[in-house]
């Protein structure tokens, strides 16, 4: 478990200002180790706002602290990005949606397939969901 002088020093090299609401949400992202939406923080969270932990969310990613996930379930789930992730189109990774479990993992090892577009088409990003079940729900 990550203390919180630890998690100052990833706030800092992110440029992001502690605040004991952003220590708690990531905190809750440490213990997880798997994508979040925002109600399952929530959860984890008592007597925070909705609003306040989107707002976190928001400063997070904009800081690239997390990525979100459009997995296919109807709500937008972050993670956390590696230490040298600038989430950039080389940095995508292929995510897991487990029909059992309904826990989405990133697979960080497994790097979205390189496209070739049509002439004129600019890439900006790719959203890559392999759907099954996990090895937990095996």
């Amino acid at each position: 478990m990550f203390m919180k002088g630890e998690i100052n020093k990833i706030f800092e090299q992110k440029n992001i200002k502690p605040t004991a609401i952003r220590q708690l949400v990531y905190m809750v992202f440490e213990k997880q180790k798997n994508a979040l939406n925002l109600y399952e923080i929530e959860q984890q969270l008592d007597n925070v706002e909705r609003s306040t932990i989107f707002r976190t969310l928001k400063t997070f990613q904009d800081h690239k602290l997390v990525h979100s996930i459009d997995d296919g379930t109807g709500a937008v789930k972050y993670a956390l990005c590696d230490d040298d992730c600038t989430c950039k189109p080389t940095d995508l990774h292929i995510h897991f949606l487990c029909r059992l479990c309904e826990q989405t993992h990133c697979l960080k090892d497994t790097p979205v397939p390189k496209l070739e577009l049509p002439k004129g088409f600019y890439f900006e990003s790719a959203n890559f969901v392999v759907k099954g079940i996990c090895i937990n729900c095996r």
